[in-house]
C-alpha cells in the first residue's frame, strides 16, 4: 500500500521509513500534521497511520482532510495509554482502528493486513457491480405505444417517493424490468435491489427467505441467516407473484409493512428494515379476495400506486423496435452482426397471439440469431411451432375468425411446444395453475371426441 505516517517522535519515523518498506509499502514520512495535511494534497494514501497528539495539527484533524480527499483511505491512529477515550473519538470520525504505544511491528502489521483485506473485498465489490451493471444493463423500457409511454409516465410520478408499488400485467410482459425502473430512478438507487419469488418460493421456508432465522430455530437451520428484507435494507425488495404468498405468510408481511419490523425464525426481538416494497403479480388480486385467497388488508396495504403492464398484444406496434433491440441483446459475441428482420418476418411477428409476451418474443429472436448465418432474418429463421401458427392462422382465416376457445388452445399448444411438452413449465409461462392446464386439455380432447 501507498502509505503516509507522520508522528513528532524521531525515534519512530526512523523506524517507520525502515519497517513499512519490508513489509512490502511505500511509506511517506511526516514530522508533524501540518506537514501530513501537505502531503495530502499532493498525493493519493492508501493508508495513513498518525498520531493524534501533533504541534500545528491534531491526529483527528489529519483523518479529516484524509476523508475530504481521498474517501476510501484507511485510517490508524496511534495514542498512549492516558487517551484512548480520545482515539475512541478517532473511530468515530471515521478511523479503521487504532494502536497504544508502545506497539510492537507484529501487531503493526496484523492490523495492516486487515486494512489490505478490507481494501481488497471493496474492490471485488465494486468490480462485481460494475460487472453486473454491464450485464444487466441499464433498465430501458422500449415503446413508443400510448401504452408503454403511460407505464413511463407513471414510473417517473411515483420513483421519486417510498410508496409501496403494484405492478399488474400477464406474465412475461417485463414487471421486473419496470420494478428496476422504479428502483434505478429513486433516491434508492445504487443500494441494494432484491428480487424474490414468491411462487417459486417453498411454502415451508418462505419465513425464513424473507426474514432469516437463527441457528438451531429449526431442523435444518445449522447457521445464522439474514432474510431478504435485511438484505435490502436501504434499497428495494421486489416481490413477484405476490398473489402465490400463502394467507399465513400474507398477515405475517402485512405487520412488516405496517411496522417496518421484522422478526427472524426462531427469535423473540424485532429488527428494523428501511427498505421499499415493490409487488407484482398476474392475478387478479381483486377476485382472490372474493374468493378468500387474499387478505383485503394487505391488498390495499401493496396498491398504495397502481402500474398496469400491456400485454404484447396490446403493443404491436412496438414489435419492430423490441425486435432491434433483442436482436441487439443476442448477437453473437466477437462475430460481424449486421442481421435486420425482413418485412415479411416483421409482418409474422405483428401477426402472432405472444401469450408469453416479451419473453417469448425474446426466445423468437434469439432462435433466429441462433438460425441465421448472414443476411436479413426471414419468416424461416423463426421456430418451427411459430411457423406453424402461421400456416394454421392462415388456414383459419380463409374459413372465417377464429372462437375465443380455439386462440385459447392455440397458445396452449404453441407453450406446449416451446417446452417441449413439459406442462408446469407451459402452466407457468401461460400464467395459470398446472390443475387449469389439464382442465382445458381433457375439455379440448372431450371437444375433439363429440366433433
Amino acid at each position: 500500500m501507498t502509505m503516509l505516517f507522520a508522528d513528532d517522535e524521531r525515534s519512530l519515523q526512523e523506524i517507520m521509513k525502515l519497517e513499512l518498506p519490508l513489509m512490502g509499502h511505500r511509506v511517506t514520512v511526516c514530522p508533524d500534521g501540518l506537514t501530513a495535511a501537505a502531503a495530502l494534497e499532493k498525493d493519493n494514501f492508501d493508508c495513513i497511520l498518525v498520531d493524534l497528539d501533533m504541534p500545528g495539527m491534531s491526529g483527528i484533524d489529519v483523518i479529516a482532510k484524509a476523508k475530504q480527499l481521498c474517501p476510501s483511505t484507511e485510517a490508524i491512529v496511534l495514542t498512549g495509554k492516558g487517551t484512548v477515550d480520545t482515539a475512541i473519538a478517532a473511530l468515530r470520525h471515521g478511523a479503521f482502528d487504532y494502536l497504544t504505544k508502545p506497539c510492537t511491528m507484529v501487531e503493526l502489521e496484523a492490523l495492516l493486513k486487515r486494512v489490505q483485506d478490507k481494501r481488497e473485498l471493496t474492490n471485488k465489490y465494486y468490480a462485481l457491480v460494475h460487472r453486473l451493471k454491464n450485464i444487466e444493463g441499464t433498465p430501458k423500457l422500449i415503446g413508443d405505444t400510448p401504452g408503454m409511454k403511460q407505464v413511463q409516465t407513471m414510473i417517473a410520478k411515483v420513483a421519486p417517493t417510498d410508496s409501496t408499488v403494484l405492478i399488474l400485467g400477464e406474465t412475461g410482459t417485463g414487471k421486473e424490468l419496470v420494478a428496476r425502473a422504479v428502483h434505478e430512478n429513486s433516491t434508492r438507487a445504487g443500494k441494494p435491489f432484491v428480487a424474490v419469488n414468491c411462487g417459486a418460493l417453498p411454502e415451508t421456508l418462505i419465513e425464513s427467505e424473507l426474514f432469516g432465522h437463527a441457528k438451531g430455530s429449526f431442523t435444518g437451520a445449522d447457521d445464522h441467516r439474514t432474510g431478504l428484507f435485511e438484505v435490502a435494507t436501504g434499497g428495494t425488495i421486489f416481490l413477484d407473484e405476490i398473489g402465490e404468498l400463502p394467507k399465513s405468510m400474507q398477515a405475517k408481511l402485512l405487520r412488516v409493512l405496517e411496522s417496518r419490523e421484522i422478526r427472524r425464525v426462531g427469535e423473540n426481538k424485532t429488527v428494523m428494515v428501511d427498505v421499499r416494497v415493490v409487488c407484482a403479480t398476474h392475478r387478479n388480486l381483486e377476485e382472490m379476495v372474493a374468493e378468500e385467497e387474499f387478505r383485503e388488508d394487505l391488498m390495499y396495504r401493496i396498491n398504495t400506486f397502481e402500474i398496469h403492464l400491456p400485454s404484447l398484444r396490446e403493443r404491436i406496434d412496438d414489435i419492430p423496435q423490441l425486435a432491434g433491440h433483442l436482436l441487439r441483446r443476442f448477437r453473437p459475441s466477437g462475430k460481424a452482426f449486421d442481421h435486420e428482420l425482413t418485412d415479411g418476418a416483421v409482418q409474422a411477428l405483428k401477426a402472432h397471439v405472444w401469450p408469453g409476451n416479451v419473453r417469448e418474443l425474446a426466445n423468437v429472436i434469439e432462435h433466429a440469431t441462433i438460425l441465421c448465418d448472414a443476411g436479413p432474418i426471414d419468416t424461416e429463421h423463426l421456430p418451427q411451432h411459430f411457423n406453424r401458427r402461421q400456416l394454421s392462422g392462415g388456414a383459419k382465416s380463409q374459413l372465417g375468425p377464429m372462437t375465443l376457445r380455439e386462440l385459447e388452445m392455440e397458445a396452449i399448444h404453441q407453450s406446449l411446444d416451446r417446452h417441449a411438452g413439459n406442462k408446469p413449465k407451459a402452466a407457468e409461462e401461460l400464467g395459470i395453475s398446472l390443475k387449469t392446464l389439464y382442465n382445458k386439455l381433457n375439455q379440448s380432447s372431450g371437444l375433439e371426441k363429440s366433433a
